[in-house]
């Protein structure tokens, strides 16, 4: 019998190996990213206090449009990239949550270096 695959559980040992090298400091914060059908969620995380320091989504009151294309994923990251230069923050580290850098990540990332931050 063939057994198909699970996507996102293969997605999420992706994000462990890589989460085993990388971390977010008060300096370089880590830019975590999720995505899901409907929507995109990005945050700025400092791993050494575990905290958040900066994040933005399409589910926020402010935004409008649909919230699970590419247009939405650049928007959302020219946001996040506004919010944390208003806190001083220039240069993160880019993590993409074991998802492939195409498509809406892609996006978001691009949006986010337009927007001012450095990876």
């Amino acid at each position: 019998m063939v057994r198909k695959l699970d996507s996102n559980k293969a997605r999420l040992k992706r994000h462990a190996r890589v989460r085993a090298k990388i971390s977010g400091t008060p300096e370089r914060p880590r830019l975590n990213l999720f995505r899901s059908a409907k929507h995109i969620y990005a945050q700025l995380i400092d791993d050494t206090q575990g905290v958040t320091l900066v994040s933005a989504s399409t589910v926020e009151k402010g935004f409008t449009g649909n919230g699970g294309n590419k247009e939405a994923a650049r928007k959302i990251g020219a946001t996040i990239a506004a919010r944390a230069l208003e806190k001083g923050i220039s240069e993160v580290v880019f993590d993409r949550s074991g998802y492939i850098y195409h498509g809406r990540v892609q996006e978001l990332a691009e949006g986010a270096r337009e927007g001012g931050l450095k990876f």
